[in-house]
């Protein structure tokens, strides 16, 4: 009997829960266009995050290789074999390899 009782005031307070959880606000359209719009401090705050990275560009180390080597086209010649060395002239295009025998790209 004491189970059963338990059981209905548990099935009360969620149902009640549930329905509490269900209602919205009501936005007016002033607090719509405010939650839109970024507060003017977060606009400085951008703008002297964009003055500092514009500063900083210059100090930052370059994603470049120092020795690029250039793209070569299929059937172009890839390496150079020196002595028991290959070395690379150029890199095969997309999923193309240089084949290490006929020193090309395949």
């Amino acid at each position: 009997m004491e189970s059963s009782g338990i059981l209905v005031g548990l099935l009360c307070i969620s149902l009640v829960s549930v329905l509490c959880c269900g209602q919205s606000r009501e936005v007016s359209a002033e607090e719509f266009e405010a939650k839109k719009s970024p507060d003017s401090t977060e606009k400085e705050l951008l703008e002297a995050m964009e003055d500092l990275l514009g500063k900083f560009q210059s100090r930052l180390p370059s994603t470049e290789k120092r020795g690029s080597i250039p793209l070569c086209g299929v059937g172009d010649r890839c390496a150079v074999r020196l002595g028991p060395r290959i070395g690379k002239l150029c890199d095969c295009a997309g999923r193309r390899n240089c084949n290490s025998f006929l020193l090309k790209c395949i």
